[in-house]
């Protein structure tokens, strides 16, 4: 069964738990008083029941049942539909786990259906049953309690976020450490908070002017206390994201910088390596031409030229002499050698 909690509150003070549905809907007919049931991935002839029952619009119902709806306030007559998505850091992975929780709020009843095991509602329903005085002003009242429910678990993730981008601003200047996926992957769990929260800023200031007329000056007093604090939590988001995509700037520039340390290394590698080439063949050069003449005038051919030569052999030794040198003046000209 999708139903989790359900119960008649009459003053602030629950005064049954209805076993059905059907049986809710009479018990609010003839105790007159307000009506909280709680769906946890109800099917669609249940949600539809209620729907029926308490007139909630079409289109609300079709969002509630399809889910993956981002955060909104929106009014259907008498009706208020409010979409939250709560949210828990989960450290080991540096990922965060979202959740996502429907309320429909009429003039009696508070209807709320969770997608996800957060956010915990009846820890909610249990703190604000303790509080008959702010239970008894109604569903908005119930409405409160969930979103300071939602919005106090943020901070948790806040810190986890927080703790993360200490450690990579930690990381960015070590030798021999590459946080570049880290970051990209941290900003973008930044970035899908951030859509979680800022609108909570324009959704519980929509509550405040839309229903001012109607609102409890204790209960404005506490929506203005949420209403402050999805104003800080989003702006300690942004700077979060502000502070990722700087630090990814200064990780690109110190990759990069290790990169162009790197190029160098291997074209001063590169260089020296040529200069000891260009002296190889330098001196390769200079061996060769004395070899040359002398591995011609070593065939011992019998009418080779100047072979019975009386200056035949200084001539050669000559030449040899020659060549290096001039080929060792040449190369040294050159820079080679």
């Amino acid at each position: 069964m999708a139903i989790i909690d359900n119960g008649i509150y009459v003053n602030g003070v629950r005064t049954a738990n209805p076993a059905s549905l059907d049986e809710t809907f009479q018990l609010m007919r003839e105790r007159g008083g307000m009506g909280w049931i709680g769906l946890y991935r109800p099917s669609e002839d249940e949600l539809q029941a209620v729907a029926r029952e308490f007139g909630l619009h079409e289109l609300a119902v079709e969002d509630a049942l399809a889910g993956h709806q981002r955060p909104k306030i929106e009014r259907y007559g008498e009706h208020l539909f409010v979409v939250l998505r709560p949210a828990r850091y989960l450290d080991e992975e540096e990922e965060i786990e979202f959740g996502e929780v429907h309320v429909f709020v009429g003039d009696d009843f508070v209807v709320t259906v969770r997608h996800a095991e957060a956010p915990d509602l009846g820890r909610v329903r249990e703190r604000l049953e303790g509080r008959t005085e702010l239970l008894a002003l109604g569903p908005v009242a119930v409405l409160y309690a969930i979103l300071d429910e939602v919005v106090d678990q943020y901070a948790p993730v806040l810190a986890g976020l927080e703790n993360d981008i200490d450690e990579i601003e930690s990381q960015l200047f070590v030798e021999g450490t590459d946080v570049t996926q880290r970051i990209y992957e941290l900003g973008r769990e930044v970035i899908h908070f951030q859509r979680a929260v800022q609108p909570l800023t324009d959704l519980v200031a929509t509550l405040l002017r839309d229903d001012a007329d109607q609102l409890d000056e204790e209960l404005r007093s506490h929506l203005r206390d949420v209403h402050d604090h999805t104003i800080r939590i989003a702006g300690r988001t942004g700077m979060f994201r502000t502070v990722l995509d700087n630090a990814l700037t200064v990780e690109s520039t110190i990759v990069a910088r290790r990169q162009n340390a790197e190029m160098e290394r291997m074209t001063a590698e590169s260089i020296r390596q040529g200069e000891q080439m260009k002296r190889i063949s330098g001196w390769a050069a200079i061996i060769f031409a004395p070899t040359l003449i002398g591995a011609i005038y070593g065939m011992n051919f019998k009418d080779m030229p100047e072979l019975h030569w009386t200056f035949g052999y200084p001539m050669a030794i000559g030449l040899m002499i020659a060549f290096g040198a001039g080929l060792y003046f040449a190369f040294r000209r050159k820079g080679w050698l």
